[in-house]
């Protein structure tokens, strides 16, 4: 271990320790290696002499002329500086006045006129070729075959329609058979509509830019915050459906107010809350209220800035209510909810028997599977629920009963053709086992081609 001591102008005196280190190894054959580390040095002096050092008070001891050389080789990389303090160039001619644009293109034409053209090494001469002329290469035999174009008889009929057709009927062709590649969309478009081909767009015409269609915003959601929440604090029954999508800067406190009154609420069945601007701390009340509402049917709050846990809970929360059959809670503040949210959410999912349809973006195949299976398989139950209880409404009566039970007036009985009616026998009565009833084809929940795989 060794010790130099330097010694500076300001007469500071500083011990440098150098440190030098053996390493020693034994094996078979000892052999002793020495390895001795120096010191990073900058211009010829060692780092730890810069550490002390106050760069403020080098920047003031510079002149002008070296803090502009100094700021010409150092780029400040930050983005708030304009470029024009950030560029190194500096433009040292005074202004000569105003900018006039028909000016300064005058000057550069003439400028542009009066400066020589490069001399050729050749003069040109019309009809001269100068240089080497270039000559495509020879193709070869596999080249040429492929090149050739395969001659299909299509018969006399459909070449003579085809020789006689025009441009228009070309394009309406091509368009029907989906040759997308020889025609541009407004080609396509109107051989499609039948609107008749545009004028000069042909199969050399220029493809030019549409104007496009200016579709008129949506008007603002004009509802009554403080009276919706008054209709849902006294269960108002004309209230089934709120509304709340894209209204800006609601508070918390309405927000609390109406999840506080969501509970006892018996009539209030959709609740859309997109774009709003709901946080974790108003979801966590609005999670509280789905377990205790018997009635909400739909829930969508779409784009907020909900976590993945907090959505959690809320999917937790439909457990124990089972009323709701829509949820949509896609695009919030993580895109990615990642595989354990996304886990968690499935099997919550499969556990909830009454979810019909879920508005979320999963990202993993197995998740989605579970999640798309499950939902069908509770679509399907609730089908044959209704099935169930449409078969028990068909239950028809014996006709006995219902004939003597129906008065028929005398203008109708006087329209009959027979002189004398028959007296009415009555029909020996059906058994109370009713018949199966295929569903009806108006039912939405009913495909038109379908009918229930298992008897009722």
């Amino acid at each position: 271990m060794g010790t130099v001591e330097e010694t500076y102008e300001s007469e500071v005196r500083r011990k440098v320790t150098r440190t030098s280190y053996k390493i020693q190894e034994t094996s078979s054959t000892t052999t002793t290696t020495t390895m001795t580390t120096q010191a990073a040095k900058l211009y010829g002096k060692d780092l730890s002499v810069y550490d002390d050092l106050d760069v403020d008070t080098l920047l003031s001891q510079l002149s002008p002329e070296e803090i502009s050389l100094l700021a010409k080789e150092v780029d400040p990389d930050d983005n708030l500086l304009p470029p024009s303090q950030r560029c190194s160039y500096e433009c040292e001619k005074e202004p000569t006045g105003p900018l006039d644009r028909k000016k300064l293109i005058e000057h550069i034409n003439k400028q542009a006129l009066e400066t020589p053209d490069r001399p050729e090494a050749k003069p040109f001469v019309a009809g001269v070729i100068r240089g080497k002329k270039w000559e495509p290469p020879e193709q070869s035999e596999k080249e040429r075959e492929a090149d050739e174009q395969i001659a299909i008889d299509m018969g006399d009929e459909y070449e003579h329609a085809l020789n006689d057709a025009t441009q228009e009927e070309i394009i309406d062709l091509a368009a029907i058979l989906g040759f997308h590649s020889m025609m541009n969309q407004d080609q396509y478009h109107a051989s499609l509509l039948n609107k008749g081909q545009p004028i000069g767009l042909g199969w050399d015409g220029v493809t030019k830019a549409t104007q496009p269609k200016a579709y008129p915003a949506e008007p603002p959601n004009l509802t009554d915050i403080d009276k919706t929440i008054r209709q849902v604090q006294e269960d108002d029954h004309t209230l089934t459906d709120l509304n709340w999508n894209n209204i800006k800067n609601i508070s918390d406190e309405k927000f609390e107010s109406l999840f506080e009154a969501l509970p006892e609420n018996t009539h209030l069945e959709v609740l859309n809350l997109t774009n709003v601007g709901l946080t974790d701390r108003v979801a966590l009340k609005l999670a509280e209220a789905l377990e205790r509402n018997q009635t909400l049917r739909v829930l969508n709050m779409e784009t907020n800035f909900v976590s993945p846990p907090v959505i959690v809970k809320i999917v937790k929360a439909l457990l124990k209510s089972r009323t709701i059959e829509e949820l949509r809670a896609a695009n919030q503040r993580s895109q990615v909810l990642g595989n354990k949210i996304e886990m968690e959410i499935t099997q919550l999912v499969e556990a909830n028997p009454s979810l019909l349809r879920l508005g979320l973006h999963l990202e993993y195949n197995d998740a989605r599977h579970r999640v798309a299976s499950h939902l069908q398989r509770n679509i399907d139950r609730r089908r044959r629920e209704i099935q169930e209880v449409r078969c028990a409404a068909t239950i028809r009566l014996p006709r006995a009963s219902l004939k003597q039970n129906i008065e028929v007036p005398e203008s109708i009985s006087s329209l009959s053709p027979s002189p004398s009616p028959q007296p009415l026998t009555p029909e020996p009565p059906m058994s109370e086992t009713p018949e199966p009833v295929a569903p009806l084809s108006s039912d939405p929940s009913y495909p038109a081609d379908e009918t229930p795989s298992e008897p009722i």
